[in-house]
């Protein structure tokens, strides 16, 4: 496990706002010098605390501009109904997102589609079609003054 000082702090930051950065750049706003910053970085991706980088898409341009958290709750709360539900989901690219977490509801999903007509078709043809499913309430994104998701 990496060792995360104030400057591997400083460098996880600058790369989570930007990915593409030079490590010349880099290396100048974490105040060390390149040879030093690339073997921070290095040994950032080599234990893992670093997966991979990626691009921040504008889902509204690429034409899936509508989101929703949806909390689904399960009618059997057995790891074969959830393995099941799991599998299902995995195959749906309308779900970004899956989080199997604790409260009223097992999962938490994030959904992205072009519009309310295909959220209604995905939310009846696939999720409501389910047979783990008990139920289903969806949240639509109006608004996203902070999103920090890569």
């Amino acid at each position: 496990m990496a060792k995360i000082d104030a400057i591997n702090d400083n460098i996880l930051s600058e790369l989570g706002r930007d990915g593409r950065i030079s490590n010349i750049d880099l290396a100048a706003r974490v105040g060390l010098s390149p040879s030093a910053c690339l073997r921070r970085v290095q040994e950032l991706e080599r234990t893992g605390v670093i997966s991979g980088y990626r691009a921040v898409l504008d889902r509204t341009k690429l034409g899936t501009g509508f989101v929703a958290y949806i909390g689904v709750g399960l009618n059997s709360h057995t790891k074969a109904s959830q393995e099941a539900f799991e599998r299902a989901i995995a195959h749906a690219p309308e779900v970004r997102e899956c989080h199997n977490i604790t409260g009223n509801v097992e999962y938490l999903l994030r959904v992205e589609c072009a519009d309310l007509v295909s959220y209604k078709s995905f939310h009846t043809d696939m999720l409501g079609a389910l047979p783990q499913v008990n139920g289903i309430t969806t949240y639509v994104v109006i608004g996203s003054p902070k999103d920090e998701r890569a």
